[in-house]
């Protein structure tokens, strides 16, 4: 099934922002329709009452240079 990218963003916060972010999307998907919006770009989906959720943390290390990166993504999935 081909994929097609519907929004994304991405941009360095703190912490607290990040987690009012996280908490902002809590009530949103809670009251079934989530907003996304970044500048002009602007989508907004409607979340099922029962979506598949995985919460996945991962740990990458850079080959050349040995750092690593964390990873922790929330993810909420469901078919129409």
């Amino acid at each position: 099934m081909p994929e097609e990218q519907l929004f994304k963003t991405e941009e360095s916060r703190s912490r607290a922002e990040i987690a009012d972010a996280l908490v902002a999307a809590a009530e949103e998907i809670e009251s079934g329709t989530v907003t996304l919006g970044s500048g002009t770009d602007t989508q907004e989906v409607t979340v099922p009452e029962s979506s598949q959720f995985e919460v996945e943390l991962e740990r990458l290390t850079d080959s050349e240079t040995g750092e690593q990166r964390y990873e922790l993504e929330y993810e909420v999935r469901w078919t129409e």
